[in-house]
């Protein structure tokens, strides 16, 4: 009944427009709905460069609300409902939601009964009437969520010993949940998971209540600050939730297997002075929350969901590896809440912004910490080199993923490549304008999503000179320009062996293989004289 006066043609005052013209005016609408709903469902994307058919265009999602059942066990689909806030930004006859790997049973709009079909991995709603650019909607779409994963398809559901998390990155939310997914709209987030008793639920952002009855458990959480699709998470499980206090009073908590939860303290309890160290490079910490997510899983990887970064547990148990490295990967997940999700990437060539960022601070914490050299490190990616980008591309482009190797884009071009960029970015403008930019990046861009335009735009105007030639070689070339200050550095030719072999490597791990993947034996040598450890 709203939707229906929202749209209706009103009559204006003292024109003179008749009954029959309004009429002609209502059926010609009706006409535009019924050739628009007659046409056949079709995927559609934003433009991304890297995933052409990732998020939809038409609309602003203003706000996310979860609702997930946990049936006890993980081999099973979740009930689920999601529904989206949003706000038109064009006028819209029907519009699509990134959505693949559950059956949806209904799907409303406004209250109103939607019709819906599936097109590759987009859900497409039609709703009853237009809707008008600048309207606000709610989407309501009743569904269910399957955690078995799909063999050669990356992320979503991680299936745990006792239970359930997430890894959407880089697409893989919408595997989830129906959405928007892509990093460029970014929302609040209000999650409620019901599970049976004696499961410990866990999601982004602050508790907002915790209700039982009749052998169930409803947790509710909701993020501070808007997030990206591909940072939600959502943990279930036997867990204990350890709490603390971080800098200025922030509350952390994290969440362990129960069992373990004796042996992970001592890691536990190193997350205040890490966040205190972050914010002495970078400035005050942008969220409401952190904590680890330590899952008993074997993912091969670690991952930055926002305020709650995902690990396997199996990085703290395992004896040779020396305490400094697993903190320095720590550093790096805790870092990417400045880079990467306080920011976001505009798009997912954008992606460099992110991880060289984080592996950037990594080193640098291993640097200062441990008394690990980051220029041996540099000097070793620099030798590595021509050949990520050869493999991979420059930084700042990196190849499209082949089908079915999505995770194929982290690639060590926008690890330790990226991060030598970085490197060469401080020689050329001097340590006091680099840190600066680094301080005023996160501080402009909060909450927001940025891109390497703007990271350009930035560099240059603290340096007080165009800096667009420097970042066209460093971001873009095929070859790695002359470090400043070490003209006696060289690159290694690329082997074309070597090249297949890897790029086959990186597209076939999970993501946060990324140490593994993104960082090559010779930079690993350097800095870590061990062998890789799993994450990123």
């Amino acid at each position: 009944m709203l939707l229906t006066l929202r749209t209706r043609p009103r009559r204006p005052k003292n024109t003179g427009i008749s009954r029959h013209r309004t009429a002609a005016l209502l059926a010609s609408a009706v006409s535009v709905c019924l050739l628009a709903a007659s046409a056949p469902a079709a995927p559609l994307g934003v433009g991304d460069r890297l995933f052409p058919y990732l998020g939809n265009p038409g609309y602003d999602v203003a706000s996310y609300d979860l609702s997930f059942t946990y049936p006890g066990t993980n081999d099973k689909p979740l009930r689920a409902v999601t529904v989206i806030d949003a706000r038109t930004t064009a006028d819209l006859d029907r519009l699509n939601l990134d959505f693949a790997h559950g059956k949806v049973e209904s799907v409303e709009v406004d209250g109103l009964p939607a019709t819906f079909a599936d097109a590759g991995e987009d859900l497409v709603v039609t709703p009853r009437v237009p809707l008008p650019k600048g309207s606000w909607l709610r989407i309501t779409v009743r569904h269910t969520s399957d955690p078995v994963p799909t063999e050669g398809r990356d992320g979503g559901w991680v299936q745990t010993s006792d239970g359930l998390a997430m890894a959407n990155q880089a697409d893989a939310a919408h595997l989830v949940f129906p959405c928007n997914d892509h990093p460029s709209d970014k929302a609040m987030f209000t999650i409620r998971i019901t599970t049976p008793d004696g499961y410990t639920a866990v999601a982004n952002g602050l508790p907002a209540g915790v209700d039982r009855a009749g052998g169930k458990t409803t947790w509710t959480y909701r993020t501070q600050h808007p997030m990206a699709t591909e940072l939600a998470q959502v943990s279930i499980g036997r867990s204990a939730v350890p709490r603390r206090t971080g800098p200025h009073g922030l509350p952390l908590r994290d969440v362990v297997p129960a069992a373990d939860r004796k042996a992970l303290e001592p890691w536990l309890a190193k997350t205040p002075d890490q966040i205190a160290w972050m914010e002495s490079k970078v400035g005050p910490y942008p969220f409401e929350t952190y904590g680890l997510l330590m899952a008993q899983a074997s993912t091969g990887f670690e991952l930055e969901t926002q305020t709650l970064s995902l690990f396997e547990k199996a990085l703290f148990m395992e004896p040779a590896l020396p305490k400094w490295y697993v903190e320095s990967i720590m550093v790096h997940e805790l870092s990417h809440q400045w880079f990467g999700d306080s920011v976001s990437p505009r798009a997912w060539s954008d992606l460099w912004l992110n991880e060289g960022h984080a592996t950037w601070y990594e080193a640098l914490y291993a640097e200062e910490k441990a008394h690990k050299p980051m220029v041996d490190r540099m000097k070793a990616a620099y030798s590595a080199s021509d050949g990520w980008r050869a493999a991979g591309g420059p930084p700042a482009a990196p190849k499209p993923p082949k089908d079915g190797q999505k995770i194929g884009i982290f690639r060590p071009n926008v690890y330790d490549g990226a991060a030598l960029a970085l490197y060469a970015l401080r020689a050329e403008i001097g340590r006091e304008a680099f840190e600066r930019l680094e301080r005023t990046w996160v501080r402009e861009h909060r909450d927001g999503t940025a891109g390497t335009a703007d990271f350009v735009g930035l560099a240059s105007r603290i340096a007080g000179r165009d800096l667009g030639g420097f970042f066209q070689g460093w971001l873009y070339g095929e070859k790695t320009p002359p470090m400043p200050g070490h003209p006696d550095w060289k690159p290694t030719p690329p082997a074309k062996k070597a090249q297949g072999k890897q790029t086959q490597t990186k597209a076939a791990r999970t993501k946060a293989a990324r140490t593994k993947a993104a960082r090559t034996k010779e930079a690993q040598a350097k800095a870590a004289p061990l062998k890789a450890a799993p994450g990123e």
